[in-house]
């Protein structure tokens, strides 16, 4: 089961990561000066990441596949890692769909 992971950067800014079952982060969000706002940033990603077209599958500089899920207004809300093959991409892509309705949320930011 996956699991979205909120975090601080080292610019006190908030940040999620959308880990998979397998314990890979298939999703990593922009840094966000509020915790609510990086919150909403999560239900964004559940809503979004059930349509195909939100996704928009791109290649790097170094020629590596990987992929930027967007909400409804054009935003980007998150960015893959990147990925060896455009196979292993459409599999995240599947895995993303598939975690990040049903995942839990660590707010790391809580620990001391």
């Amino acid at each position: 089961m996956g699991k979205f992971i909120i975090s601080k950067r080292k610019d006190q800014e908030f940040q999620f990561n959308l880990i998979g079952g397998n314990g890979e982060n298939i999703l990593t969000s922009e840094g966000y000066i509020q915790k609510t706002s990086c919150q909403k940033g999560i239900e964004s990603v559940r809503v979004n990441s059930q349509d195909d077209l939100k996704y928009d599958r791109r290649v790097s500089t170094n020629k590596k596949d990987y992929f930027v899920l967007k909400a409804g207004n054009g935003e980007i809300i998150g960015v893959s890692q990147l990925y060896s093959s455009r196979e292993s991409m459409e599999k995240g892509i599947v895995s993303v769909k598939s975690n990040a309705l049903t995942a839990e949320i660590n707010d790391e930011t809580l620990k001391n």
